[in-house]
């Protein structure tokens, strides 16, 4: 069992570490020495764990979208209204995302630009599994009479296509503006498409 701790642990401070070096150097500068010597390991011990840096950096994305969908379902369980639970799940989309990668001076879109197929693969995936978590509250609106009788999963989806002008993909987040101002703009907006799906 402790083995399997440490295993974890040495992944995670991999991840870590992958966070830090994407901000200093981006990705094509970023080597597995670097790594290494970052998360104070043998460059040996990294490939025990992943098999290619395009690997490290794919997984350091998904860490962050598993993150987020863990804040999200802790929103789907508070006891509040289904109209606040989807305005503050919108927020959380777009602010953890903002969150994580703000110390990068890239966009996403132009750190992983040598990675573009799988990464854009892998952004499909993280859409599909965001739309289901809104599609479930939207279902629930919609038996209790709430939400308007339309498809939710593509409600959900109708959701996450507004506010990914949002995100931190093809702009950086000092692109974007300064957090106040894609806070402000992300709870307009949550506030306009939760409105428009309301029981009339």
């Amino acid at each position: 069992m402790k083995i399997a701790v440490q295993t974890k642990e040495v992944r995670e401070a991999i991840l870590d570490a992958t966070d830090n070096l994407l901000a200093r150097y981006g990705y094509k500068k970023m080597t597995i020495d670097d790594l290494a010597q970052e998360v104070g390991i043998g460059k040996g011990s990294i490939y025990l764990h992943f098999s290619s840096k395009e690997e490290i950096v794919l997984s350091h994305i998904d860490r962050i979208v598993e993150r987020l969908k863990i804040e999200l379902e802790k929103i789907v369980r508070k006891n509040i209204s289904l109209e606040e639970k989807l305005k503050r799940m919108i927020l959380m989309r777009v602010m953890f995302r903002f969150d994580s990668v703000q110390h990068y001076t890239q966009s996403l879109n132009d750190l992983l630009a040598a990675l573009r197929p799988k990464f854009l693969a892998r952004r499909k995936s993280y859409f599909n599994e965001e739309a289901n978590i809104f599609a479930a509250v939207i279902e629930q609106g919609q038996k209790e009479k709430v939400f308007r009788n339309e498809n939710a999963l593509e409600i959900a989806e109708t959701f996450l296509l507004a506010t990914n002008s949002l995100l931190p993909y093809s702009l950086s987040t000092k692109e974007l503006g300064e957090r106040n101002e894609i806070e402000k703009k992300t709870k307009r907006l949550a506030n306009l498409l939760v409105q428009g799906i309301l029981h009339s």
